[in-house]
């Protein structure tokens, strides 16, 4: 017998994001994240991470992703989306070091 219950998926959340103000991708790279279509570069302190959703697959360990909402000192908004555990796309040398310096502060989105 499933107990499951019906949850958002993850396409659903990234479906959302733009109508929101978070439609931007933050890239991380050497010299820092940017927004999609931005020019600014931002260091993990002038960024915090407002909201996180994480997914987990009942049925297959390859559903693990994070998302996070991002908000930077400038009002800038975006996600980072992130598959986690065994399945983990992140082949971004900078990605694990930088997401953690960026603090947390949880706001209602």
């Amino acid at each position: 017998m499933s107990t499951s219950k019906s949850m958002t998926t993850y396409s659903q959340v990234l479906n959302q994001l733009p109508e929101k103000g978070y439609g931007k991708e933050l890239t991380i790279s050497e010299a820092g994240a940017s927004f999609d279509g931005s020019e600014n570069v931002y260091q993990a302190e002038q960024l915090k991470i407002v909201k996180v959703y994480r997914f987990e697959g009942e049925s297959d360990p390859s559903d693990m992703a994070v998302i996070y909402l991002i908000h930077s000192d400038t009002e800038e908004k975006g996600f980072i989306l992130n598959a986690y555990g065994t399945y983990s796309d992140q082949d971004n040398p900078h990605y694990d070091e930088f997401i953690k310096k960026v603090p947390t502060e949880e706001m209602d989105i």
